[in-house]
């Protein structure tokens, strides 16, 4: 009679086959997980943060300097000004950081109506959020 030995054993290498390849998955889900579990905070983080930047701007109307000032915007070319951030969102100076606020003035609007453009980018350069602010400014009497 022969022995069973090398059956078990082969069922043994099967089961520890399958149970490698549930592991290996499960971590591949986790790791996918974990990934847009930090690219949605990032998001979160950029709306909020382009919601206050744009609420300081309407509450200043077309003083962008007050604006600038507020939020620690540095100009850029134009009329667009700047701020840098680091990995835990806290601001840096200089033009080196994890996520850029941009605040660009659009000048294109009827008389009476100003407006800007907010948006949060990564340093690659993905937007993460954008938004347009928009106010009413004093018009001088017609005719």
């Amino acid at each position: 009679m022969r022995s069973k030995a090398p059956l078990i054993l082969m069922e043994q290498m099967v089961m520890l086959l399958v149970f490698a390849l549930a592991a290996a998955l499960c971590l591949q889900a986790f790791v996918k997980s974990d990934t847009l579990s930090a690219r949605s905070e990032a998001r979160d983080r950029a709306v909020t943060l382009c919601q206050s930047a744009a609420e300081i701007i309407r509450s200043n109307g077309s003083n962008f300097n007050t604006s600038a000032e507020q939020l620690g915007l540095e100009f850029g070319q134009g009329s667009t000004m700047f701020r840098y951030y680091d990995e835990s969102w806290e601001p840096v100076p200089g033009l080196e950081g994890a996520y850029c606020l941009s605040v660009s003035g659009l000048y294109d609007t009827p008389p009476g109506l100003g407006k800007a453009s907010v948006s949060v980018s990564e340093a690659e350069g993905d937007t993460l959020f954008e938004l347009e602010v928009a106010w009413q400014e004093e018009v001088g009497p017609i005719g």
